[in-house]
């Protein structure tokens, strides 16, 4: 019965995406253009959604492992929050999320779609269009409602698309990936990371919708600035929390290892922090039109780009993908948006030639153009390092790596340009930028940022490359209040109220310096938690107190515990002071064993303010114990600056109480001269 359910909400929310298709464009085309005729297939397709996503909920919750997806991903001694995360927990799981999430966007932009509003009527129709392929492939080769037919082993090995075909259920599920159901950031990481890739989907319909109906200006940007700056924010959420969940969970040390997975969602953000930036300048001057409807056409393709490469079984091996659907489904999508959009682009080229040109380099629009720049060779320098295994391996069988060597060689030089473009760029006036002015405007930056590099100097910090990511962290940060502090001296009246009144005057800007600060403090706490960390192995009996980097670790014991999903056995160690004379914090990193492969080595981690100590167990302990004990400077640094980023893009877009033209604008918080 779920199985049936689940399988007749999916084919709703596939007829749905056909109807709103045929419904949105023939009401764009009609002579009064009314909205309301889209309201039913919008409504019919979240219905549908709803029903597919709960109903597997309720098959995993319920264990019932006639369903193939269930009894493959999860088992009756799953704890209950990882029995929720269990619906996206694999691929056909995670592909109804991605619909929901999508049903749930096409909702709230047809909320936005009036009478006569054709751009709105023509997006919804190429959301539609988007929709119908990811129910469509739900409804195909990505059903999790299949119904096992035959078990063996105490599995299902053989199933049925027919959600009424003659069952025979395994007694027991296999249980989710142990590193699906290790850490709670599991239930969270995957979400967030789907609203951002899905978000995208709205500024990528109405871009489509204006060359559609050859619309030139900014209303499609004013209209998707909101979705835009929540998917990137959002998308940079889910990475953040992916990186504490690798910190917290693998026990190899690290946050973020370039893996194709990483970049895989790394890329759509480098795009749309580029288009968010550039989106800028064609509001403000009404140029780079052409310019962002590429960018907003590559961020949606490298979405769907990720999908393909976490998704499909490519990154694991470049030819698995074809023993399914779903990665030639998947790559065909690719193509299809990729030569669609560009085509459509080509034929409307002509009406983008009267954009207005660049008065200076020495500009804002300079200073935004180069930014653009920058971030688009990082991503492209991303892309190549990610793809080029893959393609080597598709078309010569060679199997090679593109580790870390490479892309901390190629991006760490953009990254400083781009801290650089980000501390300049905001106070820069547009049009022509007069030295004086600028300098004016930087000096007191300038100043504070070489204060700090002397000042990390003096702490003892003698990698060059950490000192300078200080300064230009520093220069960032102290743009952004030296900014903020003369606007409010501008202002008459008391300084909270001054201070106020700057923030409300433009939220959108003040939420992107907020961002910057974020991205700044990210960087600091990347540079100085990876080139100032140290590492060692540790091999310990009971009772044993050995000096470790400045602090003194005591190995008390084994510990064993059984709980109803795993078997747990890990090591008590207490951290002390460099004397061994006072106890800091017990910790007690684990060996976790499920009832499927593999064992899970789970870090213990002590937080302090200016360092962490993150102890890993190399062995199962005994009377003996071999640890690896890291410890990484300023950590909390790096998941605070990640956390005021996305807070500052959030706060721009909720602080905006309506998005309006730029004409019906004030002028904004920095002038011209």
């Amino acid at each position: 019965m779920i199985a049936t359910i689940g399988l007749l909400g999916i084919l709703l929310a596939t007829a749905a995406s056909a109807l709103l298709i045929v419904k949105a464009w023939m009401a764009a085309r009609s002579e009064n253009a009314d909205a309301r005729s889209a309201n039913p297939p919008v409504m019919m397709l979240l219905a549908g959604a709803v029903i597919a996503f709960v109903a597997l909920e309720v098959g995993i919750l319920s264990h019932d492992f006639s369903i193939e997806y269930v009894a493959d991903n999860s088992s009756s001694t799953t704890p209950f929050v990882f029995l929720l995360a269990g619906a996206w927990a694999a691929l056909e799981g995670s592909v109804v999320l991605w619909g929901l999430v999508l049903a749930g966007f096409t909702y709230f932009v047809a909320r936005t779609v009036g009478k006569g509003d054709r751009l709105g009527l023509v997006a919804l129709s190429v959301i539609g269009v988007v929709a119908l392929f990811w129910f469509g492939l739900m409804a195909t080769v990505a059903n999790p409602f299949r119904v096992c037919t035959e078990v063996a082993a105490g599995s299902c090995v053989q199933s049925s698309w027919l959600p009424f075909a003659a069952v025979s259920a395994p007694a027991e599920g296999i249980g989710a990936n142990p590193l699906l159901q290790n850490h709670i950031l599991m239930a969270v990481h995957p979400p967030m990371l789907y609203i951002g890739y899905v978000g995208f989907t709205a500024p990528f319909a109405f871009a489509i919708a204006a060359m559609i109906r050859g619309e030139q200006g900014s209303v499609w940007l004013e209209r998707t600035r909101r979705w835009s700056v929540v998917a990137w924010a959002f998308l940079g959420f889910g990475m953040l929390l992916g990186a504490w969940w690798s910190y917290e969970v693998l026990g190899w040390g690290g946050y973020w290892a370039w893996d194709p997975v990483e970049n895989a969602a790394f890329l759509p953000w480098l795009a749309a922090t580029a288009f968010i930036h550039s989106a800028v300048v064609q509001r403000r001057r009404g140029m780079l039109q052409a310019w962002n409807l590429i960018l907003v056409i590559a961020t949606f393709s490298l979405t769907i780009l990720g999908t393909f490469l976490t998704r499909s079984g490519t990154i694991i091996s470049v030819h698995s993908f074809t023993q399914s659907g779903v990665g030639p489904a998947l790559l065909g999508f690719l193509m299809f948006v990729i030569l669609g959009s560009l085509a459509l682009f080509a034929w409307r080229s002509h009406l983008l030639g009267s954009a207005p040109r660049l008065d200076s380099l020495a500009s804002r629009e300079g200073v935004f153009l180069f930014n653009n720049l920058i971030l688009t060779v990082f991503a492209l320098a991303v892309l190549l390092g990610t793809l080029y295994p893959i393609v080597l391996e598709a078309f010569g069988g060679e199997r090679v790596s593109v580790g870390t060597p490479y892309f901390n060689r190629v991006t760490i030089p953009v990254a400083f340009l781009l801290l650089l473009a980000m501390g300049i760029g905001p106070v820069t006036p547009y049009r022509y930028a007069r030295p004086a002015v600028v300098w004016e405007r930087i000096a007191v930056p300038v100043v504070v940022s070489l204060i700090a590099g002397a000042g990390a100097v003096l702490l003892g910090v003698e990698s060059v490359p950490v000192v300078l990511v200080v300064i230009t962290g520093a220069f960032v940060i102290a743009s952004a209040v030296n900014e903020y502090t003369r606007q409010v001296r501008k202002l008459e009246g008391g300084a909270v109220t001054s201070a106020a009144r700057v923030l409300r005057r433009d939220p959108g800007y003040w939420g992107g310096q907020i961002a910057h600060i974020g991205v700044a403090l990210l960087a600091i706490g990347i540079a100085a938690s990876s080139g100032l960390a140290s590492r060692n192995q540790v091999q310990l009996t009971a009772g044993d107190a050995v000096p470790v980097d400045g602090y003194c670790l005591n190995y008390e014991g084994p510990t064993s515990r059984v709980e109803p999903n795993r078997r747990v056995d890990g090591a008590r160690l207490t951290l002390l002071s460099a004397d061994c004379s006072r106890q800091i914090s017990v910790l007690e990193p684990v060996f976790n064993q499920y009832a499927r492969p593999p064992a899970v080595a789970t870090p213990a981690v002590h937080t302090g303010i200016s360092e962490d100590v993150f102890v890993a167990l190399a062995a199962v302990p005994g009377d003996g114990v071999v640890v690896d004990v890291y410890v990484f400077p300023l950590m909390w640094v790096l998941w605070l600056g990640g956390l005021v980023a996305v807070g500052g893009g959030l706060w721009g877009v909720a602080a905006r109480k309506r998005t309006r033209s730029l004409a019906e604008r004030p002028p904004a918080v920095l002038e011209d001269a």
